[in-house]
């Protein structure tokens, strides 16, 4: 074991994000953390980090445990390189460079500095950092950042600031890994390698994300839930199965439970008669006792507040009758996404292309046929800067790229819904449900403080979110936020940009589920291996 986790309380305010956080991390273990957006992932990394400690509890690191993770927020780099902050990151690298740049030029024949020199000389030679630069620059052209080395880290994206922070993390050498959502920005082929580096890794690595291919070759999943957590041995599909048979044993608790509190309130009301009616002193003690003691019992039991309950679809098709109908009582909200469905699909022609080569300056693809009907799906498919983006403007019919040979056409006629993985800076700074309302207003549709509400509650917003700013929203929240603009207008066609990212796996499985039942088209870019074989369909290779 090389750390051991208690949190016995973690407050924002009055409200208690985690009450009773307890588990430990074995060398070399990789460890995936789920639960639902806003259970507190990122705080308990922070905690963990030691770069937050307004917290109740205690981590304790086995002696000499090296940590890194991967930072959210970075703020007065100044004009530090990618190159220099990834060095940063390594631990021993600056120590040892200052002492390999300075000592010559002031040890002079101090034997204990000659002797310090020469150990550091072996130690950066034992650590392969007379390597590190070319190793570095060359992982960064595997996830697809060729020639940033050199340049001001705060001139990054927020997408590629992510996928250094990943790189960082790979060359530290450290003994425990924090990683959070590593794969969100990484095309396919990048996170093919990300993955096989965190299978082989020697050091153990706690890993948030919702990404299933990923959470698939974890060994143990953590799930924060209820202010709680709970282990489940082994990857992905090993969870699904053990959390089926758990949350049936909490659902059948909580519906005893649930009987237990019909049961006592009757209890008080009956004992309450009795006493009233009794004319023994002792009598009325009796059943004075026994009222105070349902009452006390009952007030024990409303007080818990209802379990969070959710069974992924495939297992929940797989639960007897009992369990099931258990399940249909108890399971958690999710978000409601309102598709139209109508069963008849004419099979019209929406979007058509030809022979189209497309770019900039010159062509990133050529020869991109296309050929998408109503009820349909097609993947675009490509290494990020391939193009996709590109052909998804020239198909919107936005200005920029260049259209250098063939044609494209779109039906004038049907309505497009775009998620996108950037909220507009139209809305950035407004509240959320005057975002909402001004989103709506833009596009010419209805819109009342009403369908506001509703809207908020279709996706898990509560009433304290309507007055924060989109851009203090989480990432889950905006991805939310995301999907109400994608829908507004009741589209014909959806277009999707990673849409898993952020989504916690409930949430994912409905965009899955609602996918599935929709009568229009959909064009789709998806690194999520099981999000695209869920949605099906074509797939367009580019470039």
């Amino acid at each position: 074991m090389i750390a051991d986790i208690t949190v016995t309380e973690k407050s924002f305010g009055p409200k208690i994000l985690m009450k009773n956080i307890k588990f430990s991390i074995d060398d070399g273990e990789k460890v995936g953390v789920v639960g639902r957006n806003g259970v507190g992932k990122s705080t308990l990394f922070g905690i963990l980090a030691g770069t937050d400690k307004d917290f109740t509890g205690e981590v304790i690191y086995k002696r000499g445990v090296v940590v890194v993770s991967t930072a959210q927020e970075h703020h007065d780099m100044g004009n530090l390189t990618v190159l220099q902050y990834v060095l940063s990151g390594l631990p021993e690298y600056a120590d040892l460079s200052h002492i390999i740049e300075t000592y010559p030029e002031t040890m002079g024949e101090d034997m204990d500095k000659i002797e310090e020199y020469t150990q550091a000389l072996m130690r950066f030679d034992d650590k392969g950092f007379y390597q590190i630069e070319e190793k570095i620059e060359r992982e960064l052209d595997n996830f697809q950042l060729p020639g940033v080395a050199h340049r001001a880290f705060s001139t990054l994206s927020g997408g590629q600031k992510r996928l250094v922070e990943v790189v960082k993390v790979m060359h530290s050498n450290a003994h425990l890994a924090l990683v959070d959502e590593p794969t969100n920005h990484m095309d396919y082929v990048a996170k093919e390698q990300y993955v096989e580096w965190m299978k082989n890794a020697r050091e153990a690595m706690l890993v948030i994300t919702h990404d299933r291919d990923v959470l698939n070759e974890v060994d143990r999943i953590i799930e924060l839930k209820d202010g709680e957590n709970k282990s489940y041995k082994g990857n992905y599909d090993a969870y699904l199965k053990q959390n089926a048979v758990s949350t049936g044993t909490q659902m059948n608790d909580f519906e005893m439970v649930e009987k237990r509190i019909v049961n006592l309130k009757q209890k008080v009301i009956d004992y309450q008669r009795l006493k009233e009616k009794s004319r023994n002193p002792s009598t009325i003690q009796k059943f004075k006792r026994l009222e105070l003691g349902s009452r006390a019992e009952l007030e024990e039991l409303q007080a818990k507040v209802k379990p969070t309950f959710w069974i992924d679809k495939e297992s929940a098709a797989n639960l007897n009758y009992k369990v099931a109908a258990q399940y249909d009582k108890f399971k958690s909200k999710n978000i409601r996404m309102n598709f139209k469905s109508e069963e008849s699909r004419s099979k019209h022609v929406l979007v058509t292309a030809r022979g189209v080569s497309l770019g900039y300056d010159k062509p990133l693809f050529e020869g991109v046929n296309i050929d998408l009907r109503e009820g349909e799906a097609l993947e675009f498919r490509g290494r990020n800067g391939c193009g996709k983006t590109t052909l998804i403007k020239a198909l919107l019919g936005e200005k920029g790229p260049t259209l250098f040979a063939g044609e494209i056409s779109l039906d004038k006629h049907i309505r497009i819904g775009v998620y996108e993985q950037e909220v507009s800076p139209t809305y950035f700074d407004l509240p959320l449900e005057d975002a909402i309302e001004r989103m709506y207003l833009d596009r010419n549709l209805s819109i009342s403080t009403t369908k506001v509400r509703n809207l908020m509650s279709d996706y898990l917003f509560v009433d304290g979110d309507g007055k924060t700013p989109i851009s203090r929203l989480s990432g889950g929240q905006k991805a939310r936020f995301q999907l109400i603009t994608m829908l507004a207008n009741d589209p014909q066609l959806l277009i999707l940009d990673e849409p898993t990212n952020h989504l916690d796996l409930p949430s994912i499985e409905e965009l899955e589920t609602a996918i599935g039942k929709y009568a229009g088209a959909v064009i789709f870019v998806s690194h999520d291996g099981f999000f695209r074989n869920a949605i099906g369909g074509e797939v367009l290779q580019i470039g």
